[in-house]
């Protein structure tokens, strides 16, 4: 499709024109597709704000395509003063197709957790980040050569301090291989698998050995018979904020003991494509005549948000009593230990002064 419609752009006139924006449209719709596929989403699912975001975010990528050629057609001696194409172009495409494979392996991961086959295990990963960084600190530094590089290329000073930067980056990882009690990595939280998908672990042991219920109503149940407040975790696989949230905040000597002794802990997963058994595979009217099937575990989970608690940012942490109620306000996202601390403590404090 690409290049037949690169080839009609020759015809000229409006045809020109028309073909000319479809091979634009074609090239950058991997890149804009799932930007826009999630703000259709939120349209469709009736989330708070849809005439604003839907504003600000198309109103975002039109003009920065309008931008770009708006300038360069007003200006049109700009275009003479750019960069020659040579070999600090190829130098480029290469440093971004290591990028590109880092990244990769990344997504990777948040597949093999959203499928629960936790095979990219933590230790894994780094190696292979390490792999991929050294890969590029040798490139940088010259040591090997990929087919279009130029020969006998002198190696810039900027190029060999990037290389350093990437050699850095590899001795930062090598932190992460040694099996430790407290997280490392912090750069990288988020990014890494979790803590417990390792050699050294196993996935079912929990984070931080917390042993959280993944059902709501199943922790509704223990927090009568323990008089504990429900803490609610709607989390997902897929999240870096939880992550950071886990390794960084949970694991504090004053929050952990907390999440422990004090609440009964459950973790409900928005992501979690495992299917629902057949006769909880049902609709759910969402007024306005609206209809949500849910189909999977993480269906179920993010209605349940989203019906209850007018939310559906991930991580959000809500407080309720052992018969439902909220009893403080709900907090979302990456926050400070003190923050999530105060948030706790006002939650449990809560139920100590009703008995």
């Amino acid at each position: 499709m690409l290049n037949k419609s690169a080839q009609a752009e020759d015809k000229g006139g409006m045809v020109g024109i028309f073909f000319m924006a479809l091979t634009l449209v074609i090239v950058s719709f991997s890149c804009t597709g799932p930007i826009l596929g999630s703000l259709l989403g939120g349209v469709a699912s009736g989330s708070k704000n849809v005439p604003l975001l839907l504003t600000f975010a198309l109103g975002g990528f039109g003009l920065s395509w309008a931008l770009v050629f708006g300038l360069l057609a007003l200006f049109p001696q700009v275009l003479l003063s750019l960069p020659k194409s040579g070999s600090w172009m190829n130098t480029l495409k290469v440093f971004l197709g290591f990028v590109e494979i880092a990244l990769a392996f990344k997504f990777l991961s948040k597949a093999d957790l959203v499928a629960k086959t936790f095979l990219l295990k933590r230790e894994l990963f780094i190696a292979l980040w390490m792999v991929t960084a050294t890969g590029l600190a040798l490139y940088l530094f010259g040591l090997i050569s990929f087919p279009y590089d130029s020969k006998n290329q002198r190696i810039s000073l900027f190029r060999k301090a990037v290389g350093l930067a990437s050699l850095l980056f590899t001795i930062y990882l090598t932190t992460g291989l040694v099996p430790s009690q407290k997280p490392r990595l912090s750069l990288l939280s988020g990014i890494l698998p979790p803590l417990n998908v390792s050699f050294f672990a196993n996935p079912a042991d929990g984070v931080l050995g917390l042993h959280p219920s993944h059902d709501y109503f199943h922790a509704i149940e223990k927090a009568e018979q323990t008089q504990k407040p429900v803490l609610i975790d709607f989390t997902g696989y897929g999240c870096e904020n939880c992550r950071k949230m886990e390794e960084f905040v949970w694991s504090q000597p004053d929050i952990l003991p907390i999440l422990q002794h004090d609440v009964v802990l459950t973790s409900l997963y928005v992501d979690d494509r495992e299917a629902l058994p057949e006769q909880e595979q049902i609709a759910i009217d969402m007024g306005n005549g609206r209809k949500k099937r849910i189909k999977t575990i993480g269906d179920k989970w993010s209605l349940f948000q989203q019906v209850n608690f007018n939310n559906n940012s991930q991580p959000h942490y809500v407080l309720v009593t052992p018969d439902g109620k909220v009893i403080n306000a709900p907090v979302s996202g990456y926050m400070s230990k003190e923050t999530f601390k105060k948030f706790l403590e006002c939650g449990t404090g809560y139920l100590n002064k009703r008995e």
